[in-house]
């Protein structure tokens, strides 16, 4: 979480982040634990697939909160 608090490039949200993951652009991601099932899920296997480190938060409104938006996020990911 330090690297979102840090400032560094990110892009946030679950759609976002599948992107991100698929350009190859990412250097890790963070998914919110209570997220969708089926989003969870997508990100985590995404993640896997591209070797890029995913972190569990506690919550996607912590997650939201660090990320600086107004709302809840599901997942988040730092750009290289």
């Amino acid at each position: 979480m330090e690297l979102l608090k840090s400032g560094s490039p990110r892009i946030v949200g679950a759609k976002q982040v599948l992107r991100g993951l698929k350009a190859g652009s990412l250097s890790r991601v963070y998914v919110g634990s209570d997220a969708d099932t089926f989003i969870y899920q997508q990100v985590v296997r995404a993640a896997e697939e591209a070797g890029v480190p995913c972190v569990r938060v506690a919550t996607m409104k912590e997650l939201g909160m660090v990320c600086g938006v107004g709302v809840s996020a599901a997942a988040a990911g730092v750009l290289k």
